[in-house]
């Protein structure tokens, strides 16, 4: 392969978002191999985004339900177009079998929305009976199994539209482990569609800080991403007080980009409650820090926040969702908790406890060395890579539900396409 188009969602940004990183991992390992590459997305621009010029990026901008891409498209002709999450295969994937059907097709899930929607769900449900916002922050970690999870899936428009675009993909990437297991025995996808692929950009720090050197809690994520404004939410009005009750002086700093106003509102310096929203360097931030929180309720894939906290030598306290597929066998670098009581006692024995917070870190490093190996994870995607560009043709023929999801959603979609592109060109009247 010499020519590669991704087509991002949104503009990398690997200062906001676990997302970005993975983004930027990737296209560095494509330059690395002399791979042309062209990022394309219908985003706005954001100031936030990676300045790809570094990496010999071209940046494109392309609109939706426009026919300008089709050209763009056939004048370029790539050998591989990687879509960033299932919606954009949704509104390129037509036009890019229709202009360049030997291109190799290939989904990049970054985490399977589709389970972190139905896990939402599971946590509002059992919220429904709360009377007030302190009652509903009261509500566990969704810990419901895979089996249960399918059945809630499986009835969802979100998980039908995300299993289409992996079945009319080449090949998709999957972060988590655990997601690959859900994929093949509850939806019985097959395996030669899926390539467990957990490329993260780790800086491990060899001199960070020691438990004495360290102090406060920190939690960290974007605003945007909703776990994660879940998870604020839990600590503000249920286990920040829990942790206050034992820690009178403890101080929690809420870091992470795009902090609403109603987020920046829960600042409260006089109960220890720190929003401090967008930090320069995450792993400088995390590296000062003594313990990292992360309070999952609902979620999915792997979770950057504690990935960077292992490389910086920060135990952590999580969710099972927060741990999920990042460990394996591994005792995790820290503690899993799955209720308030349970996390906020997590949290206070590992600040006070260096013995035990001393094994945590080194728990997380063992899991950086054993499940976070980027030269293996690089050498195993490239060559999945070019196995299926080599198999395409074969694995194409096996493929009869992808053909067939193909030839019905995306006809449907080009002809809805047309439509608002003709719209939008005449004004036609809705």
């Amino acid at each position: 392969m010499q020519k590669i188009l991704v087509i991002g969602y949104v503009w990398a940004e690997p200062t906001s978002t676990a997302a970005g990183t993975r983004m930027m991992e990737l296209l560095t390992l494509f330059r690395s191999q002399g791979w042309q590459v062209v990022f394309a997305s219908a985003a706005a621009l954001s100031e936030h985004r990676a300045d790809l010029s570094e990496l010999q990026v071209e940046e494109k901008s392309i609109s939706l339900n426009c026919d300008s891409f089709d050209q763009f498209i056939a004048e370029y002709q790539p050998d591989m177009v990687l879509f960033d999450r299932f919606f954009t295969e949704e509104q390129f994937g037509w036009r890019v079998e229709k202009i360049c059907p030997a291109a190799l097709r290939v989904l990049d899930t970054s985490d399977l929305h589709s389970l972190r929607c139905a896990r939402q769900n599971l946590l509002k449900l059992a919220q429904q009976d709360g009377r007030n916002e302190s009652e509903r922050h009261q509500v566990a970690a969704v810990d419901a199994d895979f089996d249960t999870l399918y059945h809630v899936m499986a009835a969802d428009d979100m998980a039908q539209r995300e299993i289409a675009a992996i079945y009319r993909c080449d090949l998709t990437l999957m972060i988590s482990p655990a997601e690959m297991d859900l994929l093949q025995q509850q939806f019985g996808i097959p395996a030669l569609l899926l390539h467990h692929c957990n490329l993260m950009l780790l800086r491990t720090d060899t001199m960070a800080p020691g438990f004495e050197q360290r102090q406060h809690f920190l939690s960290i994520g974007n605003f945007r991403h909703e776990p994660n404004w879940d998870a604020v939410l839990w600590l503000k009005h249920a286990i920040w007080p829990r942790i206050r009750q034992q820690l009178p002086r403890a101080q929690l700093h809420v870091a992470g980009a795009y902090p609403p106003p109603k987020a920046t509102a829960l600042h409260n310096p006089q109960q220890g409650f720190h929003v401090i929203g967008r930090v320069a360097d995450a792993h400088q931030v995390m590296s000062q820090a003594r313990v990292c929180l992360a309070p999952l309720r609902f979620g999915g894939g792997i979770k950057g926040k504690l990935a960077d906290a292992m490389a910086c030598g920060t135990p952590s306290v999580t969710t099972k969702i927060g741990s999920e597929g990042m460990c394996g066998d591994l005792p995790w670098g820290g503690m899993v908790a799955q209720d308030t009581d349970a996390f906020a006692a997590a949290a206070v024995a590992l600040y006070q406890d260096e013995v035990l917070w001393q094994q945590a870190q080194r728990q997380g490093t063992q899991i950086l060395l054993q499940c976070f190996d980027r030269e293996r994870a690089a050498s195993d995607l490239l060559a999945r890579l070019q196995l299926a560009r080599l198999q395409q043709e074969e694995n194409r023929r096996k493929n009869f539900t992808g053909a067939m999801l193909r030839h019905h959603l995306h006809k449907s979609t080009h002809y809805m396409s047309q439509w608002i592109a003709a719209k939008n060109a005449q004004k036609i009247p809705a």
